[in-house]
């Protein structure tokens, strides 16, 4: 039997989202600041960790933003086999965005044109949308993340040689961070995208952010490779909020591809502190997939 998403499903899960992402912390990041304050014993670095708890709390209870950029919107729908999805199925998100923004009253935070007119939008529209396909059946799932432009603006993408491997790859993480991850709000949550092609090893590193900070690759290859990229990020000791501490990221999350024999395409994307995401199924959730705290079961 086939399942039919339509744009109105789709903008009302964006419009739901969106407040609810932009003041309450999802309980993974939380947990993991938690964490990281308990082992913190750089004075400095204990300070920062503390103010992120507090600033959780009060941004929860009193309901407003956990960080005054409150980022650009991007959604990414999933859709497995058996599900049907019309054209137009983003044709009411920058609707959404634009009465969700506004009745929040949300920073705005998106010009017009990148270079031809930087003037405010005024909305927070457009939305960045795309669709990306799952081999499940049946399966189709709306993630939603608020992006702030530090974290973005601290982000990369290299065209390795495949000869750089797995060094290589290190390397250029630590690179980044040591270079613009205290511009990015630390504690980090890294996604890396490793694979593909020069224009979609973006996507590959943004999805990654999508998964917990506590829930480790599946794959247990690629599980060693993030727990091996962590500890380098984490050895910088460039610290929460750049001043210095054992925890620069909470996670590294990473995806891999195929890719062409003689690339080795890097994505690093930064997520910063106030990690807001979501997970929103629409249809044939996953047994046993744990969705991010917040989504609309």
């Amino acid at each position: 039997m086939e399942t039919i998403i339509s744009k109105s499903q789709v903008a009302r899960a964006v419009y739901t989202a969106i407040p609810k992402l932009a003041c309450d912390l999802p309980a993974d990041i939380k947990a993991g600041l938690i964490a990281a304050l308990e082992r913190e014993d750089n004075p400095r670095g204990r300070a920062v960790l503390e103010q992120l708890v507090e600033n959780a709390r009060i941004a929860h209870e009193d309901h407003v933003p956990i960080c005054q950029d409150t980022g650009t919107v991007w959604v990414s729908l999933e859709v497995g086999s058996g599900v049907l999805v019309p054209a137009d199925v983003f044709a009411d998100v920058d609707d959404a965005v634009a009465r969700a923004y506004n009745e929040a009253r949300l920073r705005k935070s998106v010009v017009h044109d990148a270079i031809l007119d930087r003037v405010n939008s005024g909305d927070n529209t457009p939305a960045f949308c795309d669709i990306h396909p799952v081999d499940k059946l049946g399966v189709a799932r709306l993630h939603v993340m608020l992006k702030g432009g530090g974290s973005d603006n601290a982000s990369r993408v290299a065209m390795l040689v495949p000869g750089a491997g797995m060094q290589g790859i290190v390397d250029e993480l630590v690179r980044c961070v040591c270079e613009k991850g205290a511009n990015a709000c630390p504690p980090l949550v890294v996604g890396v995208g490793i694979g593909s092609t020069f224009d979609k090893v973006a996507g590959l590193a943004k999805r990654a952010l999508m998964r917990p900070v506590d829930e480790p690759a599946a794959d247990p290859r690629v599980r060693a490779v993030e727990e091996e990229l962590l500890e380098a990020v984490n050895a910088t000791g460039v610290g929460p909020g750049g001043l210095g501490g054992r925890t620069t990221a909470l996670a590294v999350r990473v995806a891999t591809a195929p890719c062409h024999i003689a690339a080795l395409p890097l994505a690093i994307n930064m997520g910063c502190s106030a990690m807001r995401r979501m997970t929103i199924p629409l249809a044939g959730y996953a047994e046993g997939h744990r969705a991010i705290e917040g989504d609309a079961r």
